[in-house]
């Protein structure tokens, strides 16, 4: 009799005795099974992300032509102060005039032709089609617009001066 009223006790703990192996319990289960989506705290975390992607990307692109423009007119400046430098130091004046392509550095020593790193870029001097960059330290005031000409007619082309009042060195003005 003993024996029997063990077996049947024995049977009976291991019907209630819980399981402790994780994710058994059933309230846990069914809260699992309902979670399928996102949160709304997710949501707006993501919706942030790529509000900052969009706004790096959208500052980090520049209009073209601008961009254009502005490398023109420093290596424009570049090119001006070598050559003011080396009529200095030869004794010889040197003349920068546009043409259709580019610009071209003439000297009775040298002559050199550059055409513009853009195409449709223009130049124009203000007082005449030249600058003379003399031996002298001290130049005849001289502006040089640059321009490019934009793609489509309903947006006004872009421009950039370049100028020295004679005694600076070139550089870009506003």
């Amino acid at each position: 009799m003993c024996c029997h009223s063990a077996l049947t006790a024995n049977r009976a703990a291991k019907a209630k005795t819980p399981t402790s192996a994780a994710g058994s319990n059933a309230r846990t289960q069914t809260a699992m099974q309902r979670q399928r989506g996102l949160t709304l705290l997710e949501l707006l975390v993501v919706l942030a992300i790529i509000g900052f992607a969009m706004a790096g990307v959208s500052l980090s692109l520049r209009d073209n032509n601008q961009t254009q423009l502005e490398r023109e007119a420093q290596r424009l400046v570049a090119v001006l102060e070598a050559a003011r430098a080396q009529s200095r130091t030869s004794g010889v004046a040197s003349i920068w005039q546009t043409t259709p392509e580019g610009f071209a550095i003439r000297s009775p020593l040298t002559a050199r032709t550059e055409t513009w790193l853009s195409v449709g870029t223009q130049a124009a001097v203000s007082n005449a089609n030249l600058v003379v960059l003399g031996p002298e330290p001290i130049l005849a005031p001289a502006r040089i617009t640059l321009s490019v000409a934009a793609a489509n007619s309903t947006q006004p082309s872009p421009t950039l001066s370049i100028g020295t009042d004679g005694l600076r060195p070139f550089q870009v003005v506003p």
